[in-house]
């Protein structure tokens, strides 16, 4: 269990932040840990310490232990903070960089002046479509509580927008690096490839008999 954060923003321009009790449980239909909400302790700027304290002592004397001492694994000193799923972003980290899709992002960033992290937002995108689909705006909660992202501990929505903003534009010349990277595939010492026909169409030039003859024509095999 952890305590989560949430954001929101008022009309004013004005934010508050609201702190609930949550757990993740692993869902066996998506195969990925999903956050549930235990309890909601309202407001931040109006919280009640007094009872999250009674609540802590409590919990501690269930335990056996001094409510003023915050130990972990009986190890005094230090403090359970959060925990979170790596496995997956962490698998498709290593194969962005082996494409080296970080390479050429921050090559394309060097001339700009967005920052460094946009690279890691992006990837935090991609991570998220490919292990938890979800809108943008989920996205963002997702990076900030739900898994570790190597590098980027949250992420904002507005950075999401400009991330994708820029990928629009650097779009081409992206995917362009991306083959090249790869484009060595077929270079490989292999003794089977297997090729996709489905979509292909092989054409060869037949004679025809014609009534005046014979004529050239054309033969379509899928």
């Amino acid at each position: 269990m952890f305590i989560k954060t949430s954001t929101r923003k008022n009309r004013d321009g004005t934010k508050v932040r609201y702190l609930q009790l949550a757990h993740n449980e692993w869902d066996p239909v998506r195969q990925t840990a999903r956050t549930k909400m235990l309890y909601s302790f309202g407001r931040a700027d109006q919280l009640d310490r007094a009872g999250i304290e009674r609540l802590i002592g409590a919990l501690s004397r269930l335990l056996g232990k001094d409510g003023g001492a915050q130990t972990v694994a009986g190890v005094p000193g230090l403090e359970y903070v959060e925990s979170r799923p790596l496995g997956g972003t962490w698998l498709l980290d290593q194969l962005w960089h082996h494409l080296r899709i970080d390479t050429s992002m921050s090559t394309l960033l060097a001339g700009t002046r967005r920052p460094e992290s946009t690279e890691r937002v992006l990837f935090s995108l991609v991570a998220n479509r490919a292990l938890a689909p979800s809108s943008k705006l989920a996205a963002v909660g997702w990076v900030s509580h739900d898994v570790h992202v190597p590098g980027l501990p949250e992420v904002s929505e507005d950075a999401c927008y400009r991330a994708m903003d820029w990928l629009l534009q650097v779009e081409p010349t992206l995917a362009r690096n991306v083959y090249d990277s790869v484009a060595d595939l077929y270079n490989l010492e292999v003794d089977l490839l297997f090729f996709d026909t489905t979509s292909t169409c092989f054409f060869s030039r037949e004679l025809h008999q014609t009534g005046d003859g014979v004529a050239p024509g054309l033969a379509v095999a899928a």
